[in-house]
């Protein structure tokens, strides 16, 4: 996958690496939705079977606030989450 998008980086002409860029990038939104559903429903279940959210993250090479946003219901950028509330136990 890399070695794809390093190719891309190297189109010569500004144009069509602009054009190409640009339809990997609206194809990608498209693609975020689905793998981020699929991410929440591991992470849940490996939750349901007993593992704490920090195992969770550093199973899946992911954040912590990650694994804690799937219970907190949130899926916006992390510059715009809401802040933690004295009471929240996600931190579990």
């Amino acid at each position: 996958m890399t070695d794809a998008l390093e190719a891309v980086e190297r189109i010569p002409d500004l144009e069509e690496r602009v054009r190409t860029k640009s339809q990997i990038m609206a194809d990608q939104v498209k693609r975020n939705r689905a793998w981020a559903q699929e991410r929440k429903e591991l992470i849940e279940r490996l939750h349901g079977e007993g593992h704490s959210y920090r195992a969770i993250a550093d199973r899946l090479g992911i954040r912590l606030s990650t694994v804690q946003d799937v219970f907190r219901g949130y899926t916006g950028s992390g510059t715009t989450r809401p802040k933690k509330s004295a009471a929240d136990p996600s931190s579990a």
